[in-house]
């Protein structure tokens, strides 16, 4: 079928997916829409929705798993605290990559970070009375949003946008000065946008934590993943920049995923910082019986939801992390390639009349890799995602992540062949000349 698709076919499918405005749908609905308009027009759509890691899963991971299901770790419960294996190693990388310690005992591995912050949600908002609500520093992961609904817990969020460097901490302060802050949520390198914080805006962050008793949630899906530095040497500077190096008020979230593309098991480690693990709060023992935040978090939460996680999947992490800090498994060098897609990707919309939205990290240019965020002319986000389906590209839109700029998010990782750029150009350019 001929590009662009005709508007009555995509609004059918719409209606039969029951999506009555393109604006506010999920990435896994756009996601299925491109898919739908593929098979029904036979035309190869790029995904640019959804950020499914592009690469291979680390082997070594792979090869760790079937010999722990060989040794019959299939019949065994797994403990919710996480097997020693895992534990020890993800303390042991945090120290080779962030630079800080945490004990092993606060190294919990939930299933994938969605589950990370699903249970740090719920666990945060349940500590006191008063702190009833989190905060998000957006733009985000738009299904964490979804999580606080899900679980009844009230949020508030700002766009950082008009908020880097010395702005963020009077408008972080404008929201903490409430009392109701329990946490607060952020992802560096930023899913969508790939800005980072710098450590200006982290020693910010930790400091209003610390005055104002509110735990940083901090996502590090794409942990040394900011290719302008020569971050991922272990146990060598530079580090990862993080929070935890300005509050003890902290819980880190670092996933196999993207590190090393093994997303299909969901495993991932909920690092909490060895102060706030063993603060003691009456509200959690009359709510669980369990006074102390870290085993509250494992024992009266994680059991209830999932009795822990998949134990092969553990020691297929534990073995990768292991490799990483050793100096075996250089994961950095590997999602590098992620930048270069990113590199060529960007050029091609700005060739063709788009800008980058998030675009500076104070004089810096954001950084190339998984994700980079493009508006056009003056078309808002739901626009540009209706209006790039009909010329074989999905999108979502930057609305559903909390911003408040105009535009899309692009995820690289499935532009996985050549010729798939030589694609994604050919489109670029109809579209530019249809929307002159």
């Amino acid at each position: 079928m001929a590009i662009p698709i005709d508007k009555s076919l995509i609004a059918s499918q719409l209606e039969q997916m029951g999506i009555s405005d393109i604006s506010c749908a999920t990435i896994r609905q756009c996601g299925a829409l491109a898919r739908a308009l593929e098979a029904e027009t036979q035309t190869e759509f790029l995904h640019l929705e959804m950020g499914v890691p592009g690469l291979p899963p680390e082997r070594i991971g792979v090869e760790a798993e079937k010999q722990a299901l060989d040794e019959g770790v299939a019949s065994q419960y797994p403990n919710v605290f996480g097997i020693p294996q895992v534990k020890e190693q993800s303390s042991r990388f945090l120290k080779a990559f962030l630079d800080i310690d945490v004990a092993s005992q606060g190294c919990i591995p939930t299933v994938g970070s969605m589950q990370g912050s699903f249970t740090a949600f719920f666990v945060c908002s349940h500590l006191t009375e008063e702190k009833d609500t989190i905060l998000f520093v957006d733009p985000g992961f738009p299904v964490q949003h979804v999580q606080t609904h899900l679980l009844g817990i009230r949020r508030e969020s700002f766009d950082i946008y008009e908020f880097r460097g010395e702005k963020l901490g009077p408008e972080l302060e404008r929201h903490l000065q409430s009392g109701r802050i329990a946490a607060m949520i952020y992802s560096s390198p930023n899913n969508p946008a790939w800005f980072n914080l710098t450590e200006e805006e982290l020693k910010t962050i930790g400091e209003l934590a610390t005055k104002y008793d509110t735990i940083v949630i901090e996502d590090l899906a794409y942990l040394c993943m900011d290719f302008r530095k020569p971050l991922g040497k272990p146990f060598e500077a530079p580090f990862q920049p993080t929070v935890a190096k300005y509050t003890d008020n902290y819980m880190i979230m670092m996933s196999s995923s993207k590190m090393f593309s093994y997303a299909g098991q969901r495993i991932a480690i909920l690092a909490i910082s060895d102060a706030l693990y063993h603060r003691q709060y009456e509200r959690l023992h009359d709510w669980c019986g369990i006074a102390r935040l870290g085993d509250a978090f494992a024992l009266g939460l994680l059991y209830a939801i999932s009795s822990g996680v998949s134990h092969s999947a553990q020691r297929a992490f534990a073995e990768m992390l292991r490799a990483a800090s050793d100096g075996e498994l250089d994961f950095v060098q590997e999602a590098s390639e992620y930048a270069r897609r990113a590199q060529v990707c960007k050029q091609l919309f700005l060739d063709n009349g788009f800008h980058i939205v998030y675009s500076m990290d104070g004089e810096e240019q954001v950084s190339d890799g998984f994700f980079f965020t493009a508006g056009y002319k003056d078309m808002t986000g739901g626009e540009l995602v209706g209006e790039m389906i009909r010329y074989g590209m999905s999108t979502i839109s930057l609305s559903t992540t909390g911003s408040h700029q105009q535009g899309v998010r692009v995820c690289v990782s499935q532009l996985n062949r050549p010729e798939q750029f030589e694609l994604l150009s050919e489109r670029l350019r109809l579209f530019a000349a249809d929307h002159q």
